[in-house]
């Protein structure tokens, strides 16, 4: 069995202090969570060094245990990270706390689907080019993020994903091949919908571009839209509702599950 992926040694560090203080304070893990509107399992993750710890999460756990801004001073270090760009990190945040995920992708397999080897030829045709450093520790984290596909409690996944994405050979033919059979796997888990939208839908809802929709363990319901260097993730009603009309329709425009998956079938045959 491989390893499981582990965060910085500095996130371990500072998951550890975290434990200390609750604990020498006498606060319970189920107290902080409850303050600071997570589920207990990120308190727990965050004090195991699992997942990087939430900037709210930190302040609430300092006011309550009496740190007395000690642990809030160590999220200016963790913020040093280079691992994922600035503008995700709000999103990655509540994706661990998810018990529902829907997304949709035009150009590339989401992240959560991809092989460790198409994770590793996305890096390296990233431009401006990425340092070893920066590139290992990206490749650490997203590796890290798939997680959330076996995590207890379970996490409900749709994927819908545009034809154009499983055609692109990322990595090459081997790559490709072995990404599309990994596709065929991950169906085969009970709480993740694999959708394909082919191109002879023409004209279809999902044209603007990748959408993630997202619902907590607190029930709060999330949206991320991305473009090329501009994100926007939110919790607005008004854009939440308006994107989860969109992807209801995207869905009712796809390959149903079974088709999807004889649909994908076929491509790992024509290589």
């Amino acid at each position: 069995m491989a390893k499981e992926p582990q965060l910085p040694v500095v996130h371990r560090y500072f998951g550890q202090q975290f434990q200390l203080w609750r604990a020498g304070a006498q606060v319970r893990r189920e107290d902080i969570a409850e303050a600071a509107r997570y589920s207990v399992d990120t308190v727990k993750s965050v004090e195991q060094g699992r997942r990087p710890v939430p900037p709210r999460l930190a302040e609430i756990a300092d006011e309550m245990c009496g740190a007395r801004g000690k642990l809030v001073a160590g999220l200016s270090y963790l913020n040093q990270e280079k691992k994922i760009p600035e503008r995700s990190k709000d999103f990655f945040e509540y994706e661990g706390d998810a018990i529902a995920l829907s997304s949709y992708e035009v150009s590339l397999i989401p992240g959560l689907l991809q092989t460790e080897a198409t994770i590793r030829a996305l890096l390296n045709a990233h431009r401006p080019a990425l340092d070893d450093e920066t590139l290992e520790e990206r490749f650490k984290f997203r590796v890290a993020r798939q997680r959330v596909l076996t995590q207890k409690p379970i996490v409900d996944c749709c994927f819908v994903i545009y034809e154009a994405a499983l055609r692109c050979p990322v990595g090459g033919p081997e790559v490709h091949k072995e990404q599309l059979l990994h596709l065929l796997k991950l169906a085969e888990l009970r709480n993740i919908t694999l959708q394909v939208l082919p191109y002879d839908r023409g004209a279809h809802a999902g044209l603007n571009g990748p959408m993630v929709l997202l619902e907590t363990t607190n029930h709060e319901h999330f949206s991320l839209v991305e473009g090329q260097s501009l994100s926007q993730f939110t919790s607005e009603p008004e854009e939440v509702s308006m994107l989860t009309q969109r992807y209801g329709m995207i869905r009712m425009q796809a390959l149903n599950a079974e088709e999807s998956l004889r649909f994908i079938q076929r491509l790992v045959d024509e290589l």
